[in-house]
């Protein structure tokens, strides 16, 4: 098993926070409930990134910061119609989910 690290972000909606990041590439892995009607904890998944959406209150609070290496950020800024920007390190976008947790998108410089 390869180590990794996976961020959980907090997410008032589950279902809709899973269509929002399937905008991303992004795709839904797994869904847990302790029982019907109590709060989602779902895994997506875009390549070997992997996020964990909680819509359990003292997982992570909200407008948290996430860092993603992308093959092509222009593709990304497309879909959700952002203007990338250059950095020294990489070309950059940022976006906040429905929740406001934010992403910064960039692709390295070569």
């Amino acid at each position: 098993m390869d180590e990794e690290v996976t961020p959980i972000l907090r997410v008032g909606d589950a279902a809709a926070a899973v269509a929002w990041y399937e905008r991303l590439g992004f795709a839904q892995q797994s869904e847990h409930r302790f029982e019907p009607g109590l709060p989602a904890f779902v895994e997506v998944a875009r390549g070997r990134v992997r996020l964990f959406l909680s819509e359990h209150e003292g997982d992570a609070r909200p407008d948290t910061l996430v860092y993603l290496r992308v093959r092509d950020v222009e593709a990304v800024a497309a879909e959700f119609g952002v203007r990338v920007d250059d950095a020294p390190w990489a070309r950059e976008i940022e976006l906040r989910d429905p929740d406001g947790n934010r992403l910064r998108i960039g692709t390295p410089r070569e």
